[in-house]
């Protein structure tokens, strides 16, 4: 891709998030609290952020090696960066999980913690599929973890970004492939019930694909979905398009109780709902995870970015993709407005 494309798609993006936006979204995005230092972490994406009831914020993320899952702890957001990093699994020498070592997950279900994380071959490093690790102590951060093996999907192509969340009493998987017909070269996320959590109970359901302009610079992608239910509704977001400054998030909603394994249950966002922001100086924000403030009473954006536009080489080896945070702010109808991403507040 030309810089000038990048300039031009990252523009463009803009200025469709900011026609969709309400005229008061940028005031009370700089009014709200709290605000984080960011970068929360350098050099690390896709970053996952879970609260647990005994009061800490767990952490994992993509490190730019490839090569390792790191799950870290604190106590509040702002302390992940200084915290204490602990190495639970690295790649394997030869075969399955052994290249492209991507965005980890960290969940506690059932008295137990899993990582879903993604990972290629090591003899073909393209072979991208899901893998689970597990842990029956309660304390994930010394393990032990153990493989579980990979997490089938029902066909064997490029997997990744898998997340898992319950509702109603069920438990689903979300995660991103390519589709099962050939020649399609683009990712799109699915859906399936969970009957245990190493194992899907029923066939996967498409929920989005590329098919609008902004999800398809540089490829045709819709991946690393994240959900947050609230005021009656599952929200789910998704990033789009290239890893460089055309990266984006875009949102599907559901009404609470609708039956989320029907697409029709699902109204997609003609436009993206976060991304860059020239004035701020923040390129590419996505592949997000959802958490709350310590009282669980404000909703806060995880996300990754650079602070500069203009990459060297290919986007997916630049390391420069780091943790942020900003505040969720909600509409007079429910609906989440990210704002866009606040510019970086060093220490």
């Amino acid at each position: 891709m030309t810089r000038q494309a990048i300039c031009a798609g990252a523009a463009a993006l803009a200025a469709l998030l900011l026609a969709g936006a309400p005229a008061a979204a940028s005031a009370s995005a700089s009014a709200a609290v709290p605000a984080f230092h960011n970068p929360l972490v350098k050099q690390r994406a896709d970053p996952h952020v879970t609260l647990q009831p005994d009061g800490w914020y767990y952490y994992t993320a993509t490190v730019p090696e490839y090569d390792r899952i790191e799950v870290r702890r604190a106590r509040s957001l702002d302390e992940l960066g200084k915290a204490e990093v602990h190495t639970v699994w690295r790649k394997h020498a030869k075969g399955e999980m052994g290249a492209h070592v991507w965005a980890p997950e960290m969940h506690r279900i059932d008295g137990k913690w899993y990582i879903y994380f993604t990972a290629g071959r090591a003899e073909a490093i393209w072979e991208i599929r899901l893998y689970v690790l597990e842990c029956e102590s309660d304390d994930p951060l010394r393990g032990p973890w153990k493989e579980r093996g990979q997490l089938k999907t029902g066909w064997e192509s490029f997997a990744l970004d898998a997340t898992t969340f319950a509702l109603d009493g069920k438990r689903y998987l979300l995660w991103t492939q390519r589709p099962k017909e050939s020649g399609k070269k683009q990712t799109d996320i699915y859906i399936a019930p969970m009957d245990t959590p190493l194992s899907i109970a029923g066939p996967a359901v498409l929920l989005t694909e590329p098919e609008y302009a902004w999800e398809q610079v540089g490829h045709h992608v819709n991946e690393a979905p994240a959900v947050l239910v609230k005021n009656g509704r599952v929200f789910m977001t998704y990033s789009a398009s290239a890893t460089d400054a055309n990266y984006a998030l875009g949102m599907l909603t559901a009404p609470v109780g609708a039956n989320l394994l029907d697409r029709k249950s699902w109204t997609k966002s003609p436009r993206p709902v976060f991304a860059s922001s020239v004035e701020n100086s923040q390129y590419g924000p996505g592949h997000n995870s959802f958490t709350t403030t310590a009282d669980g009473k404000t909703d806060i954006l995880v996300y990754h970015a650079r602070n500069y536009r203009d990459i060297a080489g290919d986007p997916l080896r630049n390391p420069d993709r780091h943790t942020r945070a900003q505040v969720i702010n909600w509409k007079a109808d429910g609906m989440p407005e990210f704002g866009v991403p606040v510019a970086d507040k060093l220490r």
